[in-house]
């Protein structure tokens, strides 16, 4: 199968004992193209580091709702977005689980990063967590171009991201035996608008739960994909893949 991770944090302290061999030996296997994502202006620049160091990762630069106090560095992150292997503004949203910053910081620093990927014409990677109708009512307002990662939300929710013609990214997640609510959500998506991702080192699909999470595990996912679509995991790798160098023009 060609698979391309659509999400993956490889700069993760998580992986400093073997960071380079894994992703040496992911290359020389199924996975093609990763997608490695910032989540603070530290992180951008090392997911940048790592696109830079390999031809098949490509980085996303910005503030995760726990960096929304960084706010003020806006014009770094712009500047950043201008780097060759940059290829989207993420991942930025909102996150009311832990609420390490307060709702209007987080919600300033979003829609920041909303304005700055429709003036610089680039996909966003969008993080929602307990937050489905403060994240809905600022994307109705700028409609943006992007991705809704790790999605959690209902299939009603689901479709209305659809409409506004954005992509649904699904991580191991569905393959949990409680993970009926993301399972409607994906029957009603169209097969145009899938992700398949890991957001390693999170999210690891059974019979890996718990364990650190890496692209390697991906059939898992994709394979739980396929058999909510009724189509082969073959052929969801490819719809997967394809909508990814579609969407971030990798």
């Amino acid at each position: 199968m060609r698979i391309i991770d659509s999400h993956a944090h490889y700069d993760d302290s998580a992986f400093d004992n073997d960071r380079y061999e894994m992703l040496d030996g992911l290359f020389s296997g199924d996975i093609c193209k990763i997608v490695n994502v910032g989540c603070s202006v530290k992180s951008s620049y090392s997911s940048l580091a790592l696109a830079e160091k390999y031809p098949g990762i490509y980085a996303a630069v910005g503030l995760h709702p726990d960096s929304a106090d960084e706010i003020g560095h806006i014009d770094e992150i712009r500047q950043l977005c201008g780097r060759e292997k940059a290829v989207a503004v993420g991942e930025i949203g909102l996150d009311y689980h832990y609420e390490n910053h307060s709702r209007e910081v987080q919600k300033r620093a979003f829609e920041k990063q909303l304005e700055l990927a429709a003036e610089l014409q680039m996909p966003v990677i969008i993080h929602s967590r307990d937050a489905w109708e403060d994240t809905m009512d600022i994307l109705r307002k700028y409609r943006p171009k992007g991705v809704m990662h790790c999605f959690s939300g209902s299939a009603e929710i689901a479709r209305e991201i659809v409409e506004m013609g954005m992509y649904v990214g699904f991580t191991g997640v569905v393959t949990f035996k409680n993970a009926k609510k993301a399972l409607k959500a994906l029957e009603v998506i169209p097969a145009d608008r899938l992700l398949a991702e890991t957001d390693c080192p999170y999210m690891a699909p059974e019979p890996n739960r718990g364990k650190r999470n890496f692209s390697g595990y991906m059939p898992y996912t994709i394979a739980a994909m396929a058999a909510v679509k009724g189509i082969s995991p073959e052929e969801m790798a490819e719809i997967t893949s394809e909508n990814a160098e579609r969407l971030f023009n990798i």
